[in-house]
């Protein structure tokens, strides 16, 4: 490469990676979402954290893995397509596509349910429109203002997570004394069941979806086969300790998994907690969270522009650009429209539907690294134990967490699958021909400091 060509500069080193990765993830999720959890796993949500924790930890050490032989690569399609295959690699992309589409409508969900709880005697649907226009119109037109303030944002998200947690403890030690904040109910409580816990920690794992998102970066990483690696590892695993911690503080407030509004259980604790001006706080808080939609649509967009472009997807649709902002915004429209099935499904529902996309990407992964050593096994000498039992167990984890994922969510998946497979029939013709190759090189979003889901 010649020394004035234009090229991407290795500056960060491991722990500025961490840190994007785990502001990629957004932490204060694990508030907003925790009626919701807390209700599925019967009051026990610290331990689904646990567990969803160590699934993603063995999931990581496979994208680790993946990430040192492809630096460049950063997704499981591309570690399922150059490690299995064009086909199974296409399917994991079908999959990652669902996760895309949906995850904005997820954001508003959660928005509009906050809104609905704090104004009764404003319809639900119009808080609900109001988040998909203001995003959907952003992105169409761009989004560069709106996503510098998101790492803002995110960093006041984190401030106000910390406060909670100081607060939710403050106010059990003045109930319960020191010993209070000691109590092992929010691991297992008398309701406790293995079912009610593997169904939180099932949809918990929605919380560290874009865990591995650190990877996009390798290209701008010191030693990136090694940093990279290292990098997806801790971002998991501090993360699972964040949202532990949280679970743990704010299940000693209130024990149990029945609350008066599960969607929004987290702003009376807030109050309870703090007081009315905290919970204003973080009402508001969780109002402004509508701007991690912008990223979110923007990078699904972008997606399916690629997909388009390299005849993954119909190209007069999914590869129109704007003429004046340039912009896809065919594929924005559509994302904002699939917002509306907000109206009619669950956060439930649509968190474990996101989940079964993110599974099925996870699990190729783990296989891919398996396939991996099967193929390189005559020519380079690998830890059998490494690559083959460790991955395993995280495929095994991964698949156990998947029949615990709400039973509309998996009919919905299985569904999506179909159809992924019948476009994957037509466009090879019966198999008869390689499917086309998707460059998601091309399809990372512009700005970097956003949850990203797949």
């Amino acid at each position: 490469m010649k020394a004035d060509s234009p090229h991407l500069e290795r500056t960060l080193t491991l722990w500025p990676l961490v840190l994007f990765g785990i502001a990629y993830v957004t932490p204060f999720i694990v508030l907003t979402t925790f009626g919701v959890f807390s209700e599925a796993s019967n009051g026990t949500l610290a331990t689904a954290y646990g567990l969803a924790t160590v699934a993603m930890i063995f999931t990581a050490f496979s994208y680790g893995k993946l990430a040192r032989l492809y630096p460049r690569a950063g997704s499981a399609y591309t570690y399922a397509r150059r490690a299995i295959g064009g086909r199974v690699g296409f399917m994991t992309g079908w999959a990652l596509l669902l996760d895309y589409l949906f995850l904005p409508m997820v954001v508003w969900l959660f928005g509009t349910a906050y809104l609905s709880n704090q104004f009764p005697e404003v319809p639900s649907w119009l808080f609900l429109l109001a988040f998909i226009v203001l995003t959907t119109t952003l992105n169409v037109i761009g989004i560069r203002v709106a996503t510098r303030l998101n790492l803002a944002l995110i960093s006041f998200q984190v401030l106000i997570l910390a406060f909670f947690v100081v607060f939710s403890l403050d106010t059990v030690i003045g109930t319960s004394g020191v010993g209070g904040a000691f109590s092992a109910d929010p691991f297992w409580n008398t309701t406790s069941t293995l079912s009610a816990v593997s169904a939180g920690a099932a949809l918990t794992a929605y919380s560290f979806i874009g865990f591995d998102a650190v990877s996009t970066f390798a290209e701008e990483t010191v030693d990136p086969r090694r940093t990279v690696p290292r990098a997806i590892v801790m971002t998991a695993a501090l993360a699972g300790l964040i949202f532990v911690l949280v679970a743990y503080s704010v299940q000693l407030v209130h024990p149990g998994g029945e609350f008066a509004n599960v969607d929004s259980a987290a702003l009376d604790i807030a109050k309870e907690v703090g007081g009315d001006l905290f919970g204003a706080i973080f009402l508001a808080t969780v109002i402004v969270q509508f701007t991690a939609g912008i990223p979110i649509q923007a990078a699904g967009a972008r997606l399916m522009y690629a997909m388009g472009r390299d005849g993954v997807l119909p190209p007069k649709v999914f590869a129109a650009v704007h003429p004046r902002f340039h912009t896809p915004f065919l594929n924005v429209l559509l994302t904002g429209a699939v917002g509306l099935l907000a109206l009619v499904l669950t956060v439930t529902t649509s968190t474990s539907f996101i989940n079964f996309g993110a599974f099925m990407g996870f699990a190729a992964v783990n296989i891919a690294v398996i396939a991996q050593y099967l193929r390189d096994r005559s020519q380079v000498q690998r830890s059998a134990l490494s690559w083959v039992v460790q991955p395993l167990i995280g495929l095994l984890v991964i698949g156990w967490l998947i029949t615990n994922l709400d039973s509309k969510a998996l009919l919905l998946g299985v569904v999506w699958a179909l159809i992924g497979f019948g476009w994957l029939l037509h466009l090879t013709r019966g198999f008869r021909v390689p499917p086309p190759e998707l460059d998601l090189d091309a399809a990372e979003p512009d700005v970097r400091g956003a949850r990203s889901d797949g």
